[in-house]
């Protein structure tokens, strides 16, 4: 059977390139970057250029560039460091509704530790709402933290509208980019944002390596301590093979931005167009989106039925984020744009990805009215 993969935003397969990047360091070139030694500095001067690379890829300094293990933990270090470092009054966070678990479940347990929190709601259409932003934050809010495109949605907020609010009451912004990344161009400086998060893996580079972008001067207590690694910001031997992979892999979503992005919207309207076309399906998520992503529900079905009976025809796909899978509760994302749970519950995230074909858009298209026609006749 020929599979086909429609779950990109889940995760990415290694490109070549990046493995070929990535050996050497894996192989001979087994230096402690910390070490004074030739094997340690041919290490540091790797992970020096995948810094680089990685800030060019933002539009950043490299000394702005701060490796972690995941996109998860950069998100955790932008929250809990900037908290650790404000004083009173200036202790609250503000979010959005529609936040990786990352941010969101990270509020949530700050709120829980006594850190004033609020989340501000999206529209129907899934983007943010401004008037929201600008009546929560106040003078007493240390940091606003808004993603740049919706994982689940594909949906583009509005960030640098939401930054200037919040930048205008003295509050730092944080964005986790992770969706975004290689998908759309990023300029921090254009997004005016304090701290960014990316993630290696979702730009088909390594699992187990991200970074967080903290701009100069931008205060913030590390998340992990122990020795002065990273600048005093992340402690820790650097994963030096996986932040080889993640430069590498930067570079070549930066020069492949235009032309991928350009391909994989032709493709996602190709495919959006027949799954709309089955009697009972909506769109979830208006424009403008990223370019590779669709959410699709469909009356009168159970989307994890549905995800398991697509694995069974070939097709990989999702109800939203990977993160999420096995747990109970429906999209918290869906949820927030107001729909009525059976939309919820019916909904498929499809996201493709470099090596997804039109032949396989339209297989794909075939394999999920079929699975959806069989699941409503039971």
């Amino acid at each position: 059977m020929e599979r086909i993969y429609l779950d990109h935003n889940a995760t990415t397969p290694l490109a070549p390139e990046v493995l070929e990047a990535m050996l050497p360091f894996l192989r001979a070139d087994y230096g402690n970057p910390s070490s004074l030694h030739w094997f340690g500095q041919r290490a540091r001067a790797a992970t020096e250029d995948a810094r680089a690379r990685v800030a060019t890829l933002i539009g950043a300094e490299p000394a702005e560039i701060v490796f972690t293990a995941s996109g998860t933990e950069s998100d955790n270090t932008a929250l809990r460091g900037v908290a650790a470092r404000v004083r009173d009054p200036r202790r609250g966070i503000v979010t959005t509704a529609i936040e990786h678990h990352a941010v969101v479940n990270t509020a949530k347990a700050m709120r829980d530790e006594g850190w004033p929190v609020a989340l501000v709601g999206v529209d129907v259409e899934g983007r943010v709402r401004l008037e929201e932003v600008r009546s929560t934050v106040d003078d007493h809010t240390a940091l606003v933290s808004v993603m740049l495109a919706n994982n689940e949605t594909g949906v583009l907020q509005p960030l640098p509208e939401a930054a200037a609010l919040a930048h205008e009451r003295g509050a730092l912004v944080h964005s986790d980019a992770v969706p975004a990344a290689g998908k759309v161009p990023i300029d921090v400086t254009a997004l005016d944002v304090d701290l960014l998060t990316l993630s290696a893996h979702k730009i088909y580079g390594p699992k187990g390596v991200g970074c967080l972008y903290v701009r100069r001067g931008t205060a913030l207590a590390p998340l992990m301590t122990g020795g002065s690694q990273e600048r005093n910001r992340r402690a820790g031997t650097v994963n030096v093979a996986g932040v080889v992979g993640f430069g590498a892999a930067a570079e070549y979503a930066r020069t492949r931005l235009e032309g991928d992005a350009a391909r994989l919207a032709e493709l996602r309207d190709r495919l959006e167009a027949r799954l709309l076309s089955i009697p009972g399906a909506s769109r979830n998520g208006a424009d403008p989106r990223l370019p590779n992503t669709t959410n699709v529900s469909f009356e009168r079905t159970e989307a994890e039925g549905l995800v398991m009976a697509l694995d069974l025809a070939g097709v990989a796909a999702s109800t939203g984020a990977a993160c999420a899978a096995g747990g109970a509760e429906p999209s918290h994302v869906l949820k927030a744009m107001g729909f009525p749970p059976e939309r919820v519950e019916s909904s498929l995230r499809l996201s493709l990805g470099r090596s997804t074909t039109e032949e396989q858009v339209d297989r794909a298209a075939a394999i999920i009215g079929e699975c959806v026609a069989r699941q409503r006749t039971r």
